[in-house]
């Protein structure tokens, strides 16, 4: 591969705030697909693999600080500062079940089995929802010892792990007592904590470092000094060679997962990076901004002459998704044509 070639990413507008979280979904029969949260209050759901838009979530009334999908990207999920989760419909973009906060709710994640919702902020309480019973009051965790940043279901859902904004280390709870069974020690606040999708990592970024722990003996494997401080981490989920990690310098840099050397280093945000996450397969990444875009960037090297990388529909290559794939997602979205051309518009008055 010519190491003089700059990638160049899919550029994804829309947003017209700081992109704050990504989440993909699992690969399914559509496709998978990317949705990201906003502090201008709109979660939004893309293509995975062209980074189309697809539809905006729309009901919160304060910035959406967490999302997520469901595994077969049928559901999806936000916590926001207005004090609520939202469930949603990812087929029609409706509004299926509200879940009261006391304050700011900063992380939610769907159980492997999809029946459950976690939630976690500011109030410094984990609640877990039964979806199958949504009127039913949740479940609460025993106390977090600070407000929660991230979580994360590990174990078949036995485990939940949590990191707080106020004070270092990885929590552990055992779902089933309600009590921490086991703390990663950091020395910075955790600002982002992924588990690979084979479960045997736990990714987490502090400070400027990224560590990799064993998701089941709970040990550190390997601890990296990055060249500033970074805000998220992801780990390559095929084969687990290389690691992304995006922050404070608004670069993408990308790592060997066994030596920590710099394979790539990939520029184009104009603020700092909040959040990267790798694709189910691998075989792109996609990372969110402080200046209110995501960018989609291929791993390895282009397969097509440069010339021809990109079409005209933003696809890259041979990277294509069947029109009727898309649009049996589309079908029935209840934002039209005119809802994005608004997006736009509001998007440049920003």
């Amino acid at each position: 591969m010519d190491k003089k070639r700059v990638a160049v990413p899919l550029v994804c507008h829309g947003h017209s705030r700081p992109v704050v979280d990504l989440f993909y979904s699992p690969i399914t029969p559509d496709g998978f697909f990317l949705i990201s949260a906003s502090k201008d209050s709109s979660p939004m759901l893309r293509n995975g693999e062209s980074g189309d838009w697809i539809g905006t979530f729309e009901g919160h009334k304060g910035a959406v600080w967490s999302c997520c999908l469901d595994t077969s990207a049928l559901r999806a999920a936000s916590g926001s500062a207005d004090f609520t989760a939202k469930v949603w419909d990812a087929l029609t973009g409706d509004e299926l079940h509200s879940f009261e906060h006391k304050h700011i709710v900063r992380a939610c994640a769907f159980s492997e089995d999809t029946r459950l919702l976690l939630t976690g902020g500011v109030e410094k309480v984990l609640r877990i929802y039964d979806l199958s019973r949504p009127d039913a009051p949740p479940r609460e965790v025993d106390k977090s010892p600070g407000s929660v940043r991230t979580v994360a279901w590990l174990h078949s859902d036995q485990t939940i792990l949590s990191s707080c904004t106020d004070m270092g280390g990885v929590r552990l709870w055992d779902v089933r007592s309600g009590k921490i069974v086991q703390t990663l020690e950091t020395k910075s606040s955790v600002t982002s904590a992924e588990v690979s999708q084979d479960g045997r990592y736990i990714t987490t970024c502090d400070g400027s470092t990224v560590k990799f722990w064993d998701a089941n003996h709970f040990g550190l494997v390997k601890s990296y000094n990055m060249p500033c401080t970074v805000e998220s981490a992801s780990l390559e989920p095929k084969y687990g060679n290389k690691f992304i990690a995006g922050g404070e310098d608004m670069w993408i840099h990308v790592y060997d997962f066994h030596t920590g050397d710099e394979i790539a280093c990939n520029k184009g945000h104009h603020g700092p990076v909040h959040c990267v996450r790798f694709s189910p397969g691998g075989e792109s990444y996609a990372s969110g901004s402080e200046d209110g875009t995501i960018r989609i960037w291929q791993t390895g090297p282009l397969t097509h002459d440069e010339n021809e990388g990109f079409t005209a529909n933003g696809s890259i290559g041979n990277v294509r998704v069947p029109a009727e794939e898309v649009s049996r997602k589309i079908e029935g979205f209840h934002i039209s044509e005119d809802g994005r051309a608004k997006d736009k518009e509001e998007a440049g008055k920003d």
